[in-house]
């Protein structure tokens, strides 16, 4: 309902939070082919790696942009809240008539309403911003209903120094 309502309303735009797997990056083994005539050689034990990215996704869901955010942080509420400042800081000028932002989100362990670093920063960001926010959360376990999900890396997708 509360997705409805906001579709419905041209002062409101939802968008759908979400942060993925993380991913390790180094010169690590996935067992893929290459077409190259000499494959370049990995570490034959994926036990050490230079970094570990945590991906953090912001869906428009009236236009399906993505916007996709790699930060070396852990996911927590401060890294979920700077990657949406920055993006609203890119996009606000698209959205001028914009009043609320309705966000779609799990109820993961840093974005839960009871978290109140969370809640602490997205009230900051909402002053700052002059922005209402609705946090419209997905039940528990229900999360896959959430658009962002269908959005993740192709299987296969190595993130590696060159």
């Amino acid at each position: 309902m509360a997705n409805e309502a906001a579709d419905s309303d041209s002062s409101v735009l939802r968008i759908s939070i979400d942060s993925k797997a993380k991913v390790k990056v180094g010169n690590l083994s996935r067992g893929g082919k290459d077409r190259r005539q000499q494959a370049p050689q990995a570490d034959d034990h994926d036990t050490e790696w230079q970094s570990v990215l945590v991906p953090f996704g912001i869906l428009n869901l009236q236009t399906d942009e993505l916007a996709l955010y790699l930060g070396e942080s852990a996911e927590t509420p401060d890294f979920i809240v700077d990657c949406l400042s920055h993006w609203w800081q890119v996009n606000q000028a698209a959205y001028r008539d914009i009043q609320t932002l309705a966000i779609n989100l799990d109820s993961g362990g840093a974005t839960r309403s009871n978290r109140t670093q969370f809640i602490k920063r997205m009230v900051s960001f909402a002053r700052q911003h002059q922005l209402c926010l609705e946090l419209i959360y997905y039940p528990p376990y229900h999360s896959k209903y959430n658009p962002i999900v269908g959005v993740a890396f192709p299987q296969g997708t190595v993130l590696g120094s060159a």
